[in-house]
């Protein structure tokens, strides 16, 4: 099986993306802004959720949460292919919401299993796949949203909870201020001991309790914000080499080396299927 071989189709959904992908490719612990369900096609997957190391094969239902750090390898040397769809957070929210008839409940929904046997989860999502992604020109959008909330509703239903209420507000922590110094500017220039100095920790403790409470080492977060921050800008038709620069990499083949090590994709071939 080709090592990369990934593909973005064109969103034929607005608030959602799909990819489709069959490759050898190791993905690195990285997150995404947004719920993310899919099903293996073939082959097997090995990934380190973050509800421990977990294993998908064929025909198995795979979902991550926003935020949740995982990784991703194939179970041998044939690889795997699998195809995703990205949901915005508002999107499952709102319909978790709108089932449950408590529209003041603004607490998030979590996905509970990574990956899961579900016939019917596997039928729901095929058939959003099939037309929204595979044949995009289906004349009546009323299809498409009956077949997307039909699969929002049954992971709502299914394989979903509320996380219990939080205690009221603190001040942020050392860690949170330094997520939000990098969220804030994924461009910018930064180094341990501005972060740090931000955080009111020393070097040492700002990297580990950066890695402990993200997931991710400093570095690694910053480079995921910057794939995603140049993302945004080829969305919005911008040249490659400016959204590089935009997004704070050195130059186009240092945005590109990152794309091919987080995404599977070139920037080229992302611009492609977006646009």
């Amino acid at each position: 099986m080709p090592r990369g071989r990934v593909h973005m189709p064109r969103r034929a959904l607005a608030g959602v993306e799909a990819t489709v992908a069959e490759t050898a490719h190791a993905f690195p612990r990285h997150s995404h802004d947004r719920f993310g369900v899919g099903v293996i096609v073939s082959g097997g997957h090995r990934s380190a959720s973050g509800r421990g190391v977990v294993e998908a094969r064929a025909q198995d239902a795979i979902m991550v949460n926003p935020g949740e750090v995982h990784d991703g390898s194939p179970l041998d040397e044939r690889g795997r292919a699998w195809r995703m769809l990205y949901v915005e957070p508002s999107m499952l929210n709102d319909a978790a919401r709108e089932l449950n008839g408590d529209a003041t409940d603004e607490r998030e929904i979590e996905l509970t299993r990574p990956v899961v046997r579900d016939p019917l989860l596997a039928r729901l999502f095929e058939r959003v796949f099939a037309v929204s992604v595979e044949t995009p020109s289906v004349p009546d959008d009323l299809i498409r949203e009956e077949a997307l909330l039909d699969l929002l509703g049954h992971l709502v239903r299914t394989h979903a909870t509320r996380p219990a209420r939080s205690s009221p507000a603190k001040a942020l922590g050392p860690i949170a201020r330094a997520k939000m110094r990098i969220d804030d500017d994924p461009a910018a220039s930064l180094t341990l001991a501005e972060l740090a100095v931000d955080s009111g920790l020393s070097r040492f403790q700002l990297l580990r309790g950066f890695a402990h409470e993200m997931g991710l080492p400093p570095h690694a977060y910053r480079m995921q914000r910057r794939v995603g921050l140049a993302r945004q800008w080829i969305a919005r038709g911008a040249p490659l080499a400016d959204a590089a620069l935009a997004a704070g990499f050195a130059d186009q083949s240092h945005m590109t080396r990152a794309f091919v090590r987080l995404l599977g994709v070139t920037p080229a071939n992302y611009a492609a299927a977006i646009r």
